[in-house]
């Protein structure tokens, strides 16, 4: 089975110095039919202005991943680690027994990324960050892995069962995923217009898929799509 979700129908937020697309219920945004999907529990679309972002605030119990798309994302925390986050990369945060830290654009242009948190297999485990780049070449024409929960083929380590894929599209490059049994997957579209499964699906749009044993993606028009593969007990 596959549900569509479009993009209009996330819920908005837009604060003047941050404009925020919720996939997922969040902050004075609450949809009872979108509150999680397996442990994937939200997916932010932002945009910080110029000179403003997130400051310095507290997370626990949290994997959190963020995926910058244009523009830069400062990131200075209460764990000792201080980076700057720039397309291409991937950086993990785990919150586990609490962490303090902020994100900051202190570029001369808007920085677009997402924000999306996984709920991790157990509570309290010790904070940690990761980060890690992954060039346009090895996304071109394939899904590849970013994130898993051993780290496997160079991707960054989540306390989860869960597989994050990052895959650009366009012309005529395809791929294909085979998927075990019993297994839930979202697909997210990050940019551009792309065919899922025989389904058309563009910037924003997501699909729900339950039940399917291979994932194909095709027909890409300067596309970028990000896939997770989840557990559905967690």
């Amino acid at each position: 089975m596959i549900k569509l979700r479009k993009s209009a129908d996330r819920g908005h937020a837009n604060h003047g110095w941050l404009d925020s697309y919720h996939s997922f219920s969040f902050a004075d945004y609450y949809d009872e039919a979108h509150i999680h999907f397996g442990p994937l529990r939200v997916i932010n679309e932002d945009r910080i202005q110029a000179g403003s972002g997130f400051g310095t605030h507290t997370h626990r119990d949290m994997e959190i991943i963020s995926y910058v798309i244009d523009g830069a994302l400062a990131h200075k925390d209460s764990i000792h680690n201080e980076a700057v986050i720039r397309p291409g990369e991937v950086q993990r945060m785990t919150a586990g027994t609490g962490v303090a830290h902020s994100e900051y654009n202190h570029a001369d242009q808007t920085t677009h990324f997402l924000q999306i948190w996984i709920i991790p297999r157990q509570a309290g485990l010790p904070p940690s960050y990761e980060q890690k780049y992954f060039p346009e070449s090895d996304k071109r024409g394939v899904l590849r892995l970013v994130a898993s929960p051993n780290g496997e083929q160079g991707s960054v380590t989540i306390h989860q069962d869960a597989y994050m894929y990052a895959g650009l599209f366009d012309h005529d490059e395809h791929a294909h995923l085979k998927v075990a049994d019993g297994r839930l997957l979202y697909v997210h579209v990050v940019r551009g217009e792309v065919t899922v499964n025989d389904m058309a699906v563009a910037a924003g749009d997501a699909l729900m898929l339950t039940g399917e044993s291979e994932i194909h993606i095709s027909k890409g028009r300067n596309a970028e799509l990000l896939l997770f593969d989840l557990a559905a007990s967690f």
